[in-house]
């Protein structure tokens, strides 16, 4: 009778366990949680050691402890280098670049996702039957796929998402880790590229029309024989560019409303949509007398103020609710655009002669102002960290401090206590910003640019009020110094426009901030975790190829 052949220690030394791949495709289509607990339970099994006579045909994939450990560290340190610098070219991003991609093969730059979704079944109307049946199917799967791979799509993205992936000036840039949802290599339509921001230049051109009918009428310039229709001029230009961005931006809701979404989840965007209704009544303000009568119908501030007036109930109801969008964590300069409208909403108020609204309003956006002073003074550890690159829209603490001191006297016919307290808080930041040179300089030209001018146009108005009841020599040069600044900062900006616009051909590049994922991509992490799964399964089968040494010493000294 045979006896068993004992296991001799030499064929322990090598020893081949079974490493079965998890394509990313799978660990995606199902639950995470699901696929956690799977891969943790998977994990927790025993290694098996198998012997080396045993038959090859039924392993998937068999390597070496030794050797697939080196492997495996070769591969972790290329993906990790990889993993520095993401091509942020949207080809990255959830498979759309795979050949498995639903209804969006060998297809460039698709830009469907952002597309206003009841639009795509009805574009193509027209067309034969069987043809338009293909292209509503086609697009039925452009959206059913790209909701598929990536929920961040079509729902919102956290506000503090925008804050830990873009950078600049207005939170404009995608930072070098990040990758996006569309294409950076070629150039987007335009609609996608046109940006809330633009009703900017609005706000500085209207801002100047109010400053020049100021320098036409008041008592304190009147030495300089200002011609009224330098303002009619300005209001006209002005209301023509009104006409012109808000016509273009009504396109780009009706065709890419999912774009015109990430705009209004935007922290900084968000307090652009103020733009227009307070653009609207600075030039209602300004409107010169030869078009309108002296006072004007109260209908047009209802038409104008209504509209701000139920944004910021939902922008103020998330400042208050403690959520996720609280002040503490959205807070920064822009959002002053948010309090400006109320006191501009009060000027107005009171030239229709609505009193008591225009109280209301003073009241609403002072207390609102003081918050929001506070919020961006202390910066809460709770908050987001304010950017460097985001220095520039310092300027917008100017608007509101002279706004409310425009408002009160305008209410109450006299710059009084209250006035002046708001006005010198106004001058004091004025001063404070102009010694830091620093805080503007060393930033590309961009349309939101637009937005800074007004809180200096501003300024130059409430000083001339100032003058007014405070004649004096350094009041009136005061007066003349700051409209002199305001003027030659619109014009500057506005030849600066006009070079990226037509010479340059630069002044609408792709809108990279509104293409952000709403999660950062944590794919490269998974190779990291394989390598300590590996790590822990080598240690679990040295340990058990010792202890069968130990038992095999045994047996043999027995």
């Amino acid at each position: 009778m045979d006896h068993e052949r004992p296991i001799s220690p030499s064929s322990l030394q090598t020893h081949f366990v079974d490493i079965h791949e998890v394509l990313p495709e799978e660990e995606e289509e199902g639950d995470p949680t699901m696929a956690d607990k799977s891969e943790n339970k998977r994990f927790n099994r025993h290694v098996r050691v198998r012997d080396v006579k045993r038959s090859h045909r039924s392993f998937r994939r068999q390597v070496s402890l030794e050797t697939g450990f080196s492997v495996l560290n070769r591969e972790s340190k290329a993906r990790d280098h990889e993993r520095k610098a993401l091509p942020r070219s949207g080809r990255s991003f959830g498979g759309f670049d795979s050949e498995n991609r639903i209804g969006m093969e060998g297809r460039k730059g698709d830009f469907s996702i952002f597309r206003t979704k009841s639009t795509l079944s009805k574009q193509n109307s027209l067309l034969p039957s069987r043809i338009k049946d293909q292209k509503e199917m086609e697009c039925h799967r452009n959206i059913e796929g790209s909701e598929g791979l990536d929920e961040s799509v079509n729902k919102s993205v956290p506000a503090g998402r925008y804050f830990a992936a873009l950078r600049g000036p207005e939170l404009d840039q995608v930072k070098d880790y990040e990758d996006i949802l569309l294409p950076k290599d070629e150039l987007w339509p335009f609609l996608l590229r046109f940006p809330i921001g633009c009703f900017g230049i609005c706000l500085g051109l209207s801002s100047q029309a109010v400053l020049w009918r100021a320098l036409a009428t008041s008592p304190a310039v009147e030495f300089l024989h200002i011609s009224p229709f330098i303002n009619l001029a300005l209001w006209l230009f002005a209301l023509a560019v009104l006409v012109s961005v808000t016509f273009t931006y009504i396109l780009k809701c009706i065709f890419y409303f999912e774009a015109v979404k990430r705009e209004y989840f935007h922290p900084v965007r968000v307090n652009f949509f103020f733009a227009p209704w307070v653009v609207c009544m600075f030039l209602s303000i300004s409107v010169p007398p030869m078009l309108a009568p002296a006072t004007l119908h109260p209908a047009i501030w209802c038409a104008f103020m209504g509209p701000y007036f139920f944004l910021e109930l939902k922008i103020y109801g998330q400042w208050l609710s403690g959520g996720k969008r609280r002040l503490c964590k959205v807070a920064n300069p822009s959002s002053h655009l948010s309090v400006v409208g109320n006191f501009v909403g009060a000027i107005l108020a009171s030239k229709v002669g609505w009193q008591e609204p225009a109280k209301f309003l003073w009241a609403v956006g002072f207390a609102h102002y003081l918050v929001l002073f506070v919020t961006l003074y202390q910066r809460l550890p709770t908050s987001e960290a304010l950017p460097k690159e985001l220095h520039p829209v310092y300027s917008m603490f100017i608007a509101a401090p002279s706004a409310a001191s425009l408002a009160w006297r305008t209410i109450y016919g006299e710059f009084d206590g209250c006035s002046r307290t708001c006005y010198f808080i106004a001058l004091f930041l004025y001063i404070s910003l102009v010694v830091r040179i620093n805080f503007f300089t060393g930033f590309g030209f961009s349309v939101a640019w637009w937005s800074y001018t007004f809180p200096m146009t501003t300024a130059s108005v409430a000083t001339i009020k100032y003058a007014e009841d405070v004649p004096s020599f350094l009041t009136k040069g005061l007066a003349l110094t700051l409209s002199f600044v305001s003027s030659a900062m619109v014009s500057v900006l506005f030849v600066s426009t006009l070079l990226h616009a037509f010479v340059w051909r630069t002044l609408f590049p792709n809108d990279l901030a509104i293409a952000i994922t709403k999660r950062r991509l944590a794919k490269e992490k998974k190779p990291f975790k394989r390598a300590y799964d590996i790590k822990r399964w080598t240690k679990q089968a040295l340990t058990k190829n010792n202890s069968v040494r130990k038992q095999f010493d045994a047996e043999k000294e027995g």
